[in-house]
């Protein structure tokens, strides 16, 4: 349960045990005032269902309005106080807290709430005297909200449950969530089928990729292969000119991969140069 709730329920127990000992219509009254009056009592249904509360209804003239006073801080707003005729005069503090539970019925229903409206739904004379209500109901914790002076409006975030429901409210209120949970069951099948969407171009594009990969593949090995070709080709054909003879194919890979080899070469040629002097020093012997 919410922390304030809570305050706001053991503020009114006091008054819900008293009503027990209210039994005739003056204690009742006094009680409705009492309890309208004090401070941190917010929600009252309890004490409204209490007999000797309920004995009002039928009770004389003078005193039957104060149960619909209490109903009116129950679940009512100030306007419900300002069109029923015949209703107690309010104390300061009266007022104060009925318009401060006005603010919160109509914060629960509008999110941006301009001055001019609340103005003229809580009968207020003046933009300071608004102003001042509307702090008062946010450091009290009634309300989260941001005033904008320049723009002229309350901003509301949350709001604390802190009215009662009015009798027969159940079913208005089920038709509510159950259309809230409509909506919000639309809204979630459209984000399904958005990332359902995504997903499918995702993997489309993967594929697109994936066959761009292999042809590209392909196309570098087969440049590969014709490079090999060519330059095999034309060893053979420099083995033609020089030799009066062609090599053939497992002769032009094997100078090429005596080419790439890059160091055996001069090494070799080098040795054969001292190898072949030898053998011809040797040869001017054998002539001696």
């Amino acid at each position: 349960m919410d922390p304030l709730q809570q305050k706001a329920l053991n503020a009114l127990e006091q008054y819900t045990l008293l009503s027990k000992s209210a039994t005739s219509p003056r204690a009742a009254v006094d009680l409705v005032v009492q309890a309208t009056s004090a401070a941190n009592t917010y929600v009252f249904a309890e004490l409204l269902q209490t007999p000797n509360i309920q004995a009002l209804r039928t009770a004389p003239p003078e005193y039957a309005p104060y149960l619909t006073l209490l109903e009116i801080f129950s679940w009512g707003t100030w306007s419900d106080y300002s069109s029923t005729p015949g209703l107690p005069q309010l104390s300061e503090f009266q007022s104060l807290k009925l318009r401060q539970l006005s603010l919160l019925s109509l914060s629960s229903s509008h999110a941006t709430l301009t001055y001019q409206y609340l103005l003229s739904a809580l009968d207020l004379p003046s933009t300071r005297a608004l102003e001042d209500l509307v702090i008062s109901s946010i450091y009290g914790g009634l309300i989260t909200a941001k005033l904008d002076t320049q723009a002229k409006r309350v901003d509301v975030s949350s709001v604390s449950p802190l009215r009662d429901l009015k009798p027969n409210s159940v079913p208005q209120l089920v038709a509510i969530l159950a259309d809230w949970n409509g909506r919000c069951d639309s809204v979630l099948a459209e984000i399904e089928g958005q990332v359902t969407e995504i997903r499918a171009r995702a993997a489309e594009r993967r594929k697109l990729e994936r066959e761009h990969e292999a042809k590209f593949e392909k196309v570098l090995g087969q440049d590969i292969m014709t490079d090999r070709g060519l330059k095999i080709a034309g060893k053979r054909g420099a083995g033609d000119a020089e030799n009066g003879g062609g090599l053939d194919l497992e002769q032009a890979e094997l100078m090429e991969i005596d080419e790439n080899s890059g160091r055996g070469g001069p090494r070799n040629a080098k040795r054969g140069g001292r190898f072949g002097g030898s053998f011809a020093g040797f040869g001017k012997r054998s002539g001696n």
